[in-house]
């Protein structure tokens, strides 16, 4: 419910500010007193477009604050969702500055023109006779079916279930995309992964590789090194091995004596101990070291094939070749097992349809039912809306495609005449007959769903007299679910309000603006006497007026 509405520096309006309650509340002026100006203003603070233009005085900011009250509207999880903190009365604020940049705030957090519209849907619903071609729009005539048919929770299930199938539809289209490029390119992957196979690569085997071929490189330098080694560690008289025997024996002797001797004796022991295998080792190396020809170039070729398949692939190491080779390996896989892949994934889009489906058929079942229902109502409302020949033809088709409500195509036809033929609402009602018609299904509407604040921009135009009454009755109905605005040229509809606000221009100091102000009982019955007979009131005017009020 739309509490309070404060506005400074638009248009005509330098500074306003009105304080609204439940019911029906009721706006009349003067043809150009700015009751356009003020819709302007709330649109603006909806999230309407903006410019400087806006601006009374363009040296100074335009502020539209409006405070909404929320709490009967659960929308907790929607400011969850766009991460706005949650207030029973929430405050709005739009600004224009006067360099043309807009801001826009919700609770004093700052937030896109995207949120605040997304938000706005949700708090105030503002109807003129250019809304009313809404009727005509098939999201908004299965709205009507579906609030009436308690359909929320089934449309929800099915929401969810088509953004699955959404998502697995665009799965199997990358997989058919994928799939067509891999064949294309089958033959040649498969050559170069069966290259690599062949291969068969080790992850350390080129260090190996090159660490043998250049041993067997320079197996001479080995072999005469190896051997004189040998000779410098056994020859009898000065080889090593002989030197420290001797040493050991000389430390050996003296070893009794002191701990000192005793521990270099030991340590002189421990060194010969790994002398005597080295010189074995150096034995053995030198023993075995032997030059073959035919391994060299067994080595060098196998090497050289690593190199090429380094060269081809353009990498420098093994594991780079062996990664590829296992992205070869998917992709011929995917080739090879695309029609089983792809059979996973249709499979997986055949579970969610046929719940879809099921979901779809519950949805139209209840529509189908709720049909009789809802033009029954809507030709009774017309009826006393001064339309009793009035008929709708109102049918679902059920289809193979899945749309964003369920499966459904409805077919919403009219007809004002008796006798006459059904055609679209836009072909064959005119705009008062349009603007009726929204009333009566808002009426409906506010019966069996929670409405955000309504408001009527002047949906009496082309009406009078008993209708105008029956309007009015409407309204009043309405207002005892919902808060309900209205604007209107009508003393008959005026009289019926709640509360009676009256927008007016004055002049001040050569200067005009644009005011609102709630009237008072006494100011009612004037006003509505103005609006019966024009600025001269007679005195059967104030009596009418008095009438209409009581």
């Amino acid at each position: 419910m739309l509490t309070s509405l404060s506005i400074q520096n638009y248009a005509l309006i330098d500074h306003l500010s009105i304080d609204f309650t439940k019911g029906l509340s009721i706006i009349t002026g003067e043809t150009g007193a700015g009751k356009s100006i003020l819709l302007g203003a709330l649109g603006l603070v909806l999230g309407n477009r903006a410019d400087t233009n806006s601006l009374k005085d363009t040296s100074r900011k335009c502020v539209v604050e409006a405070q909404v009250a929320i709490a009967t509207y659960n929308l907790n999880s929607f400011f969850d969702s766009v991460d706005l903190d949650y207030e029973a009365e929430t405050i709005i604020r739009r600004e224009i500055l006067p360099s043309g940049k807009s801001r826009a705030f919700v609770n004093d957090t700052p937030v896109t023109l995207a949120v605040l519209n997304q938000l706005k849907s949700k708090l105030i619903d503002v109807h003129s006779q250019h809304q009313t071609m809404q009727l005509s729009d098939p999201s908004f005539q299965f709205s009507i079916l579906d609030a009436l048919g308690k359909n929320d929770q089934k449309i929800a299930s099915y929401q969810r279930g088509l953004k699955q199938l959404n998502i697995f539809r665009k799965e199997m289209e990358a997989l058919q995309t994928k799939q067509r490029e891999a064949i294309q390119q089958y033959d040649y992957n498969l050559h170069l992964y069966n290259e690599l196979v062949d291969a068969k690569l080790k992850e350390d085997e080129q260090s190996d590789l090159e660490e043998r071929i250049e041993k067997l490189n320079n197996i001479e330098d080995i072999q005469m090194n190896l051997s004189e080694a040998v000779h410098l560690s056994t020859t009898d008289d000065v080889g090593l091995q002989t030197s420290l025997n001797s040493l050991e024996n000389k430390l050996q002797n003296i070893a009794p004596f002191s701990k000192e001797y005793e521990g270099l004796s030991n340590r002189v022991s421990s060194i010969k101990i790994e002398f005597d295998d080295i010189v074995a080792e150096l034995e053995n190396a030198s023993e075995t070291v032997d030059s073959n020809p035919n391994e060299l170039e067994e080595l060098n070729d196998r090497l050289q094939l690593i190199y090429n398949l380094q060269k081809k692939h353009y990498v420098k190491t093994i594991p780079e070749l062996i990664a590829i080779q296992t992205d070869l390996e998917e992709k011929v896989g995917q080739v090879e097992n695309a029609e089983e892949i792809i059979n996973q994934k249709q499979s997986q889009i055949d579970v969610v349809a046929k719940k879809l489906d099921e979901v779809a058929a519950l949805i139209s079942k209840v529509r189908t039912k709720i049909i009789p229902k809802l033009q029954k109502q809507l030709e009774h409302l017309l009826s006393e809306l001064g339309m009793p020949n009035a008929r709708f033809s109102i049918t679902i088709t059920a289809t193979n495609d899945y749309n964003t409500t369920g499966k459904d195509t409805l077919g919403f036809l009219f007809s004002a005449n008796k006798g006459g033929s059904f055609g679209a609402l836009k072909k064959v009602a005119s705009g008062g007959e349009l603007s009726r018609i929204m009333l009566s299904v808002k009426k409906v509407l506010s019966e069996n769903t929670q409405l955000p604040t309504i408001l009527f921009d002047e949906i009496d135009t082309g009406v009078s007299g008993e209708v105008s009454n029956k309007i009015a009755t409407i309204m009043q109905k309405m207002s005892q679910n919902m808060q309900v605005i209205t604007i209107t040229h009508l003393p008959q509809i005026a009289a019926k309000g709640n509360q009676h606000y009256k927008v007016y221009k004055e002049e001040v100091n050569g200067v005009t603006t644009t005011n609102l102000k709630q009237l008072s009982e006494d100011e009612r019955i004037v006003e509505i006497a103005e609006m019966l007979s024009g600025k001269n009131i007679s005195d059967s005017a104030l009596t009418h007026a008095k009438e209409l009020l009581n």
